[in-house]
């Protein structure tokens, strides 16, 4: 379970907005075409202090330069399996604060949305948004807090840099319901 890479965020960020643009970074250095990426968040303080070990691995010993958040890579999610799916599978010890995932996917512009065919399959649907001319590629990173604070972060392939980096809290508010249901009692 790799470390995400501890460069980049602005420190004046809240430490979840911190956390999504440090996933973000981390799965830009890995290029596109990615599978889709899932993180546990955890306090970085109490996990120094409950598994220090594993804080030394990741490099957190410094607790000045330490983020406040820390995540942590979770094992590749299986393929051919739906995400909403994947998801309502998932439960989370009580250590992680929050979670976060990043995945890839295909958007039109809302006037391109306007000219979608009536009575498409999902199938369907799918292959006429990759054939459009208008298609963006997009990478969405969202994270949640058990509290229920969330953070998104969006990137475009066509703009593929850290300053075009777009956040807010509710950017992908489907995904972000859908990462908040796995902490749900």
């Amino acid at each position: 379970m790799p470390n995400v890479s501890s460069s980049g965020p602005p420190m004046a960020a809240s430490p979840l907005t911190r956390a999504v643009l440090e996933i973000d970074d981390y799965v830009a250095g890995l290029g596109w075409d990615q599978p889709a990426r899932l993180f546990a968040l955890v306090d970085t303080a109490r996990l120094r202090v409950q598994e220090p070990t594993l804080a030394d691995r990741l490099g957190l010993a410094d607790a000045a330069a330490a983020a406040p958040l820390t995540p942590i890579e979770q094992e590749e999610l299986p393929a051919g399996s739906p995400l909403d799916e994947f998801l309502g599978t998932i439960a989370w010890p009580d250590s992680v604060a929050g979670c976060a995932l990043s995945v890839e996917r295909l958007m039109l512009p809302p006037s391109a949305e306007a000219s979608v065919p009536d009575g498409m399959s999902e199938k369907q649907l799918a292959k006429w948004v990759a054939e459009h001319p208008e298609r963006q590629e997009v990478r969405m990173t969202v994270a949640v807090l058990r509290d229920g604070a969330r953070e998104s972060a969006l990137r475009l392939r066509e703009k593929d840099a850290a300053t075009d980096v777009l956040t807010g809290s509710d950017l992908v508010p489907g995904l972000a319901e859908a990462l908040a249901a796995t902490f749900a009692e």
